[in-house]
């Protein structure tokens, strides 16, 4: 006849026999975690600092990074104080990418690539300025008038063999225009 507790109890041992073992165990499993954490926050917390040469907590960076994503400039509604040519507003806003050509732009003083676009007139060219146009962006991304912009444009398609006159200036810019 067999016993209900007739079985061989060593395969379910622990590897903890004694109770010298178990404390051990016990102490370990607190202190262990424990010295990690330690570690971990010293680790973290400790001041050291960037690299030398390196300017990445100095106040003038701090500043930089910290600054506001917007701006508002506040400019006087009556426009510049000085109406620029249109060949000062093409060096500024237009020759990066109708000196080179870039996205298509007609170059300046390419007779073949400016002609179909001259003979839309110059409200449809000024209109493309404004608006923008393919790559260009409004104002071709620049701050200038609608009187300015005009000006550059008379200015390239004239440098391209148009023959297109200096827009008339707006009633309040008569006296800038002639400086």
């Amino acid at each position: 006849m067999s016993h209900a507790n007739d079985h061989d109890d060593s395969a379910h041992e622990g590897p903890i026999k004694t109770p010298r073992q178990l404390i051990w165990a016990v102490v370990f499993a607190f202190l262990v975690p424990i010295l990690l954490i330690v570690l971990l926050v010293n680790f973290v917390a400790s001041d050291d600092k960037p690299a030398a040469g390196t300017d990445a907590l100095g106040a003038e960076a701090v500043a930089r990074r910290i600054q506001p994503v917007g701006a508002i400039e506040l400019r006087d509604a009556s426009g510049p104080a000085v109406v620029r040519t249109g060949e000062q507003v093409y060096n500024a806003a237009c020759a990066a990418c109708h000196a080179a050509g870039v996205a298509g732009a007609p170059k300046l003083g390419d007779n073949g690539a400016w002609a179909p676009r001259i003979a839309t007139g110059f409200d449809a060219l000024l209109n493309s300025a404004l608006k923008g146009k393919g790559a260009m962006g409004p104002q071709g991304g620049g701050e200038y008038s609608d009187y300015e912009v005009g000006r550059a444009v008379v200015y390239m398609a004239n440098g391209a063999g148009g023959k297109l006159p200096e827009p008339p200036a707006p009633a309040g810019d008569a006296d800038k225009a002639a400086q």
